[in-house]
């Protein structure tokens, strides 16, 4: 690996596979992760998109993050240019809490915060990722054109369009009219009734009413995996690759089980020539997708490469999918710490949030895991969730003992013990899933929940508890589900010195509305605008099933239109 500069991580990293091309006469844009060089380079996306831009061949992509210091500097990783060098500067944006730092980014780079104090002489602003995909409208008076889809699918017609059309109102124009998935929030007046709620949503003369999320039909051979290997990074000497997009099992809380549907894999056989060529830059190859152990071919294309000199690790492993072959890969690879997902404690709410495991499932695998060789277990749990019931959460304890119980007896029988890490977050509603509507539980409820998780935890032996922070939460609850009014709030706290406590006492803005308010049928929610493919109606009648603990079996192969996003006949 080459070491090259990086003003803006303040570190200069070694790093393989950065692209460098020729300036003159090319488009140049400005990629940003808003975050470190670390946690930016950990992004699968983010280096596909890297990727995708360079393969134009009027096109420089160079990359920024958030800067380790804060001096005021920001160039780019590949030739420190700074940003108002750039055509355009295009932000990828996976999490909400990540906003502020799009407004740090901007100051930096001595830009207007707001798409309408700038100008034709600045930069195009481009917001993209999948928290623009799944509700933009806090992030919309700053940006100028957001792209809400995925990038394969809007890229081209994207980059065409920008070639077509020099004055900056016309390409806005052109581009929410031809472009798929392109939204031009400053085209859109937002009105709003007595109480707050959205009245209307009027777009200007010219400009489509909603916009279509744009997908990929499949993604068979589409290459997504790592562009540029560095230590630095999460995934040290790790080529991540994609192995599928979506995920058939409709777990009501996973905004990614909807918006990603249908879902798509890849070839078995390009994804094993994928895999050869990661062996050839690394040596542990990252498969990643929503539910990995839902590739038909997983534990074959595994097997392939048993003896090679290759360890593997998954994204994503459902309980009730771990296979002896799978089990065997981890072990393989001396996998310490195996993941599993129960979100609820009783089998009722497991039900309400249609995740699809019984308990005998969930037993059943921390058995297979430690059996295996694989002596520590982390379990995922939320709390907050809609008819949730203090009885819930207490069998949320019941069903770590049990656990702990069947792991102690496993451990024995390899003669190690190793440790359960229980980390429980508190439930966000998220947009474009069945639980759009429901409210979040308050702070202080959730307070509540996590002493009586803490109190009864604290007596199993060897059994760590870990809670998200629950103010954190409601914050992210906000920005997930707010309007584009909560931009207002956002930019409070960037001039308050980025003190979310204080920006929330200041504001005027009643941000409880958002979050721990139930929403009607009827209501105009800030993302309706967005045509995902799955219709309003059936997610209305998902979330009715939900509140009476009927489940939704999961998507099948080929063949369905419940939900809309597959194509009738």
């Amino acid at each position: 690996m080459k070491k090259h500069p990086s003003p803006s991580s303040g570190v200069a990293p070694a790093e393989a596979g950065v692209i460098r091309k020729p300036w003159p006469g090319k488009c140049h844009v400005g990629l940003i992760f808003p975050q470190r060089y670390g946690l930016a380079m950990s992004n699968l996306g983010y280096q596909t998109v890297y990727r995708q831009l360079n393969a134009f061949d009027d096109v420089v992509c160079e990359r920024f993050c958030l800067p380790e210091k804060a001096d005021g500097k920001l160039g780019s990783i590949e030739s420190d240019r700074p940003p108002a060098a750039f055509d355009m500067l295009a932000f990828s944006v996976s999490f909400e809490n990540d906003y502020p730092h799009i407004l740090q980014l901007l100051d930096l780079a001595r830009l207007p915060l707001l798409a309408s104090e700038r100008t034709a002489g600045h930069p195009l602003v481009v917001i993209g990722g999948i928290a623009a995909m799944l509700n933009p409208e806090p992030l919309a008076p700053f940006a100028d054109i957001v792209l809400i889809g995925e990038a394969e699918a809007i890229l081209p017609d994207f980059m065409d369009c920008y070639r077509q059309t020099s004055n900056r109102p016309q390409f806005l124009q052109h581009a929410a009219v031809t472009v798929p998935g392109a939204y031009v929030p400053a085209a859109f007046v937002i009105a709003h009734d007595a109480h707050g709620d959205i009245a209307t949503v009027t777009p200007d003369p010219g400009f489509p009413a909603t916009v279509k999320l744009a997908r990929m039909p499949d993604v068979e051979t589409i290459d997504t995996s790592t562009t540029v290997l560095t230590a630095e990074t999460t995934f040290a000497d790790t080529c991540l690759i994609e192995v599928s997009r979506g995920c058939p099992h409709g777990c009501r809380f996973c905004s990614a089980g909807f918006i990603y549907r249908p879902t798509r894999f890849r070839d078995p056989a390009f994804l094993t020539e994928s895999i050869h060529h990661a062996m050839r830059r690394a040596s542990r190859v990252g498969l990643v997708g929503a539910a990995v152990s839902d590739y038909p071919d997983l534990s074959a294309i595994c097997q392939q490469f048993k003896g090679a000199d290759l360890r593997f690790s998954f994204s994503s492993l459902r309980a009730d999918a771990l296979t002896d072959d799978l089990l065997q890969v981890l072990k393989a690879n001396r996998t310490k710490t195996a993941t599993i997902a129960p979100e609820a404690g009783s089998q009722r709410m497991r039900n309400v949030i249609n995740k699809g495991l019984t308990e005998e499932d969930i037993l059943c695998a921390a058995d297979k895991i430690v059996t295996a060789g694989i002596p520590n277990l982390k379990l995922y749990f939320l709390v907050g969730l809609p008819t949730e019931t203090e009885e819930d959460i207490h069998a949320i304890v019941a069903l770590c003992r049990q656990l702990k119980s069947v792991f102690l007896d496993a451990s024995r029988r390899q003669k190690r013990i190793g440790t359960i890490t229980v980390h429980t977050n508190a439930f966000i509603p998220k947009p474009a899933t069945p639980f759009q509507w429901a409210a979040m539980d308050t702070v202080a409820a959730l307070q509540a929940k996590a002493r009586i998780l803490r109190s009864g935890l604290k007596t199993i032996a060897n059994v760590r508890f870990q809670m998200g922070k629950i103010r954190d939460g409601y914050v992210q609850a906000v920005l997930s589900r707010g309007d584009r009014r909560v931009a207002d709030l956002l930019l409070q706290r960037h001039h308050s010195g980025g003190n979310w406590s204080q920006a929330l006492k200041q504001s005027a803005l009643d941000t409880a509305a958002y979050v721990t308010r139930q929403r009607d049928r009827d209501a105009i929610l800030p993302w309706d605008f967005i045509e995902t493919g799955i219709t309003k109606a059936f997610l209305w009648q998902d979330y009715q099933k939900a509140l009476q603990g009927r489940m939704t079996p999961p998507c099948p192969p080929a063949g369905c239109t419940r939900c809309g996003a597959c194509p009738a006949g």
